[in-house]
């Protein structure tokens, strides 16, 4: 997997006040956890670039003066309005421990359906994936030239044993359909969406009319 390079500095504080004054200067207040204790740091917005706008997973090679941690990025905050970036959560990873990472999937080819006609869908643009860290793969590929229209590529089909992916074997990563065909899954798709909602409904009043039960002390 790409390694990126970043050095930090400790922070002083962690609150509030601390948060905002380091934001005004262009900085963005950062945890790291997963190792022996916590780390509470921060870096230049312009040190995060080339880690959050773009697909690629990175390993980060943390240096917070010059104490050195190995880690990948785990959760990140936008402002609602400005879309400035506010704060960072990484996970300390470690040679023999596994982690879990969101892998970008890359399609290999043109279809032999798409050139009869059909119109690719592809359902996982990423996908979880857990692994030691030197079994980490940069991404994702899938030869798709040979699947016509009709057929799928499911997650069972591309399974590795360096890796597991955190989702079931009958789970679609892509396919060829015809027009009509896409129309009819949407339309599936939304309908089991609102009775998923009416469900939950349902469970909702039942819960709101279930008697409470005292909390414990």
């Amino acid at each position: 997997m790409k390694t990126l390079a970043i050095s930090a500095k400790l922070r002083n504080g962690t609150g509030k006040t601390d948060s905002k004054a380091l934001r005004n200067q262009g900085n963005v207040p950062c945890v790291l956890y997963g190792g022996e204790k916590q780390v509470c740091f921060y870096a230049h917005e312009n040190d995060f670039r080339n880690l959050v706008y773009t697909p690629d997973v990175f390993i980060v090679e943390l240096d917070i003066e010059g104490e050195k941690y190995r880690a990948v990025m785990q959760d990140l905050q936008f402002h609602p309005v400005t879309d400035k970036l506010l704060h960072l959560d990484f996970l300390q990873i470690f040679e023999d421990k596994e982690v879990t990472v969101t892998i970008p999937v890359h399609l290999k080819g043109n279809a032999v359906g798409i050139r009869n006609g059909g119109i690719l869908f592809f359902r996982r643009r990423k996908i979880i994936t857990r692994a030691i860290p030197g079994n980490l793969p940069d991404y994702i590929e899938i030869n798709i030239e040979d699947v016509e229209i009709g057929q799928s590529i499911f997650i069972k089909d591309i399974r590795d044993e360096k890796f597991t992916f955190l989702a079931p074997d009958n789970a679609v990563v892509m396919g060829v359909r015809i027009a009509r065909e896409l129309i009819i899954e949407e339309d599936e798709e939304e309908l089991e969406g609102e009775e998923g909602e009416i469900a939950e409904g349902e469970e909702g009043a039942v819960a709101e009319g279930a008697e409470e039960k005292p909390a414990a002390e």
